[in-house]
């Protein structure tokens, strides 16, 4: 158990200087500092209710945007059967000029852990608890604040809540 939190948390740290060596890669309509985000969600929609789902799925969960584009970030959840999870992770996001300028597709991808019997078969790849993850999501940014919409493979959807600790922009 500790082998696999400290797997987490060396994915997430990792991800810091692949952010810092994307540096080089700015595009214009970069923010022009670094972000601080936290995040937290109530609970998740799923697209097929199960009798074995809690009744209360939450996150809260820390990343770090990059002026890039590029991001890392780490979430403590509790899944859809109760477990404590981990969710480290690196990513990407990018603006949706279309919709409006405060628009933003972000796809992340890292390590999961905490899926354990009986439900490791709930995520895919799953190998004692530890297992791929991707999340794709849109956002929208109103100054400090913003919401996000994730969709969590075949299982559900989840809206997370976040806000810039330190208003770097």
């Amino acid at each position: 158990m500790r082998l696999v939190n400290l797997m987490c948390c060396l994915a997430w740290l990792l991800s810091v200087p692949v952010c810092r060596a994307a540096d080089g890669l700015k595009m214009d309509g970069d923010p022009s500092g670094n972000i601080i985000m936290v995040q937290g969600a109530p609970g998740m929609v799923h697209f097929h209710s199960s009798s074995e789902h809690v009744r209360y799925s939450w996150l809260v969960g820390a990343e770090w945007l990059h002026p890039s584009r590029w991001l890392g970030g780490y979430s403590y959840f509790n899944n859809s059967f109760g477990q404590k999870s981990h969710y480290a992770y690196a990513g990407y996001w990018w603006p949706i000029d279309m919709l409006g300028p405060n628009w933003y597709f972000k796809f992340t991808g890292g390590v999961l852990h905490g899926y354990k019997d009986p439900y490791k078969e709930k995520v895919p790849f799953n190998h004692n608890g530890t297992s791929p993850g991707i999340v794709p999501g849109v956002g929208y940014k109103m100054g400090r604040f913003n919401a996000q919409l994730n969709i969590l493979g075949g299982a559900g959807l989840m809206l997370t809540v976040g806000y810039d600790l330190f208003g770097w922009q």
